[in-house]
């Protein structure tokens, strides 16, 4: 029987998209599903909407709670983490108000910037310490890796854990896919592409229309005439029928489309998580330009609002569970699961140590590229080299990367300084004077979250 491990499974809504999208395939219906989480009463409601699931979709897995971590690891071949160290309060407000007081505004940070840096240190140790556990209880396990700051956190654990099996999973690639179709009113089964980069900051260098002839058409030509209608505010054509000009959608995602027109490709991550990876967007003083390209300034905070509303609900009335449909989503984790165990190859697009597979990045970074997965595991693919101009925008957040988890690592504050001097955004905000009083008083204020650093 096929045993999956959810560490962080208090995350309800995430648990339930992976055990639905698990238990909806035939052969899965009756695995084992082991919960765990730090949070007994997290732990307890997931548990408990799991069984509204199995019921809804006539399944009988073997579901089990656990808060020992060690004990919910035993027999496990698969494992996926979704945690969040320090959670919204204390440490996601942390992360917005400091920065704020010295005039650096953030969007999401939770991947790179100076919160993106702050999250990696306090949750890299974790990840440690579960790599440890998972090597010490099930070293066959294939660990289902989807907790952000991405690449510093892969880039840790496969420093210090390289043996372990790891891959780092996100949506972006197949959701921005699904999202540029739709955009151009095509079918995503209709759509082929080739996207490869690092996490959050990945290309598609190939976007095209499948055709009975051999011949694929590049959708690319298209999508920059949209671009030029959506930046500069014009009227969207009627070529586009699924586009609503006023929809928060497309003017949250003017920033991409401005990627587009000025680097000829376009990126995975949505607009108000990519105008913090780059210097021009979210600018001191400069709320015109802001406007302009619609950031929404806080949006993680008010996401965290709106997710601890909805869990409260959640917690007293699962009855809205009951009447919603559940349908398989176009999240990874169930295909590669089944892929592996049922030898159903597919190929995804994940996180995994550059080991040649894109020539004209580091090879001690972090690549999201295709991998094929069947019953032998999980093969990342070689790309080669990617676009000059791209490779070089990709290198600045991969600095930040690779210090952020050197400094985890080496527990070298003088690293902490190093990655936040970098980062695009804190760099094109803040003198060299308030970044070292920025970052001492955020290392204050996480305490006992982070670890001693020298």
């Amino acid at each position: 029987m096929t045993k999956l491990t959810i560490i962080g499974a208090g995350s309800a809504v995430f648990t339930k998209n992976i055990v639905t999208d698990i238990l909806s395939l035939d052969k899965f219906k009756k695995m084992e599903i082991a919960l765990q989480d730090i949070d007994p009463v997290r732990l307890k409601a997931s548990h408990k909407l799991l069984d509204v699931i199995s019921k809804k979709l006539n399944a009988f897995p073997k579901i089990t709670s656990h808060i020992n971590r060690r004990e919910s690891l035993t027999g496990a071949d698969f494992v996926q983490t979704t945690i969040q160290v320090g959670g919204y309060k204390p440490s996601t407000i942390i992360d917005f108000d400091i920065p704020k007081k010295y005039g650096l505004q953030q969007t999401i940070a939770d991947t790179l910037g100076i919160g993106g840096i702050m999250r990696a240190l306090r949750t890299i140790p974790v990840l440690l310490d579960i790599a440890k556990d998972i090597l010490d209880v099930c070293p066959k396990a294939i660990w289902l890796q989807y907790v952000n700051p991405m690449c510093a956190n892969m880039i840790a654990i496969n420093n210090a854990f390289p043996e372990v099996k790891s891959i780092g999973l996100c949506h972006s690639v197949q959701g921005t896919a699904e999202m540029l179709a739709e955009d151009l009113g095509e079918k995503i089964e209709d759509i082929e592409y080739l996207c490869a980069g690092i996490n959050h900051m990945a290309f598609y260098k190939k976007f095209e229309k499948k055709s009975n002839n051999g011949k694929n058409e590049d959708l690319y030509p298209k999508l920059k005439l949209l671009a030029n209608e959506i930046v500069n505010d014009k009227k969207v054509s009627s070529r586009s029928k699924n586009i609503n000009h006023e929809s928060n959608k497309i003017l949250h995602e003017k920033v991409r489309y401005e990627i587009l027109r000025r680097f000829g490709y376009f990126v995975t991550e949505s607009s108000e998580h990519f105008a913090e990876y780059v210097p021009w967007f979210i600018k001191k003083n400069r709320q015109d330009v802001i406007d302009k390209y619609k950031i929404p300034i806080d949006e993680y905070i008010d996401r965290c609002e709106s997710n601890v509303k909805q869990w409260e609900e959640l917690e007293k009335d699962m009855t809205p569970i009951y009447n919603q449909p559940l349908k398989r989503s176009n999240e990874y984790a169930s295909y590669i699961i089944d892929g592996i165990v049922n030898n159903n190859e597919i190929t995804i697009n994940a996180n995994v140590m550059n080991h040649g597979f894109i020539e004209n990045l580091p090879s001690n970074c972090c690549v999201e590229v295709p991998c094929l997965i069947n019953s032998n595991g999980f093969f990342p693919q070689k790309i080669g080299k990617l676009p000059e101009h791209l490779a070089a925008m990709m290198r600045t957040n991969i600095n930040v990367q690779i210090l952020t988890a050197e400094a985890a690592l080496t527990r070298k504050k003088d690293h902490i300084y190093h990655a936040a001097m970098l980062d695009p955004l804190t760099a094109a905000n803040l003198t060299i004077d308030e970044i070292y009083s920025m970052t001492d008083k955020m290392l204050e204020a996480h305490g006992n979250f982070l670890p001693k650093f020298n």
